[in-house]
């Protein structure tokens, strides 16, 4: 049976919904009650997840300034879209890939660095989307000061970096992985591989920003697309003084096990 009166707020219920909270008529759970939400839920998150990349795999720049312009409706939300994403980029490098443990084996197999470098560099190689997550809000930042003067603030730069890092972990997903799978017994070639695709990162800018401002002169994009690679260099540069800082007062706090850590050669 229904019921007229909204349950949350008193007030009378004319529609589906009440015109004042926004809370569903009341309806007992039933058979069809649960068939109807795993219906909705299974046909609105595909539909939307889908969509979105498609739009992507077509125009990822497009995509983004349409919803950013309010044409939301069937688009996945992006900074979800980017959350998963990273988690089935997750599954497929750690579970199916091994992507860390490789990358880990081989710095190691190198007597090269220090057992500290070693894991520094296994770990931002292997761990890469996740820390590019992490850093979404000051790569947003260094694409607001390069593009500041075409009008975007800082928050929707949030956004576009989402779909850039969207965009980015689609081409790992489908071009990427399977290399890196057919490669995972060959550790120099796995190695080599997975460093140099971040080489792929200025071209997808380059897409990226002609398709969200598609009048402007490819030339005016390409210096504000070298002007965001600047700026994030230094910043992971920063990043990584900050980290070999850490690294060092740990090895300093643990005495001599500490420094042969970080001790070139250590632990070969």
């Amino acid at each position: 049976m229904e019921q007229n009166i909204c349950l949350n707020c008193d007030y009378t219920i004319d529609e589906n919904f009440c015109c004042h909270c926004g809370q569903k008529r009341f309806k007992r759970i039933d058979k069809k009650y649960v068939t109807d939400e795993i219906q909705y839920l299974l046909i609105h998150t595909n539909k939307g997840f889908l969509y979105t990349l498609k739009k992507l795999a077509k125009n990822p720049g497009k995509t983004a300034r349409e919803f950013i312009e309010g044409n939301r409706v069937n688009h996945y939300k992006p900074i979800l879209l980017t959350f998963l994403l990273s988690g089935i980029s997750a599954f497929i490098s750690f579970k199916v890939i091994g992507l860390a443990s490789i990358m880990k084996e081989f710095y190691t197999e190198q007597h090269l660095n220090s057992p500290f470098m070693n894991d520094y560099m296994a770990i931002s190689t292997g761990y890469n989307t996740f820390i590019m997550l992490g850093l979404v809000p000051l790569f947003a930042l260094t694409t607001w000061i390069a593009f500041h003067k075409w009008k975007a603030n800082y928050y929707e730069h949030i956004v576009i970096n989402a779909y850039i890092l969207s965009t980015y972990t689609l081409v790992n997903i489908v071009f990427l992985y399977p290399i890196l799978f057919i490669s995972r017994h060959n550790t120099s070639a796995f190695a080599t591989i997975a460093s140099l695709s971040t080489l792929v990162v200025p071209f997808l800018l380059l897409w990226f920003f002609k398709g969200y401002y598609p009048e402007k002169p490819m030339k005016q994009i390409v210096w504000r697309v070298l002007a965001t690679l600047g700026l994030v260099i230094a910043v992971l540069f920063v990043l990584m003084i900050i980290v070999t800082i850490g690294g060092i007062i740990y090895a300093i706090t643990k005495g001599p096990e500490g420094l042969e850590y970080i001790k070139p050669g250590g632990g070969a």
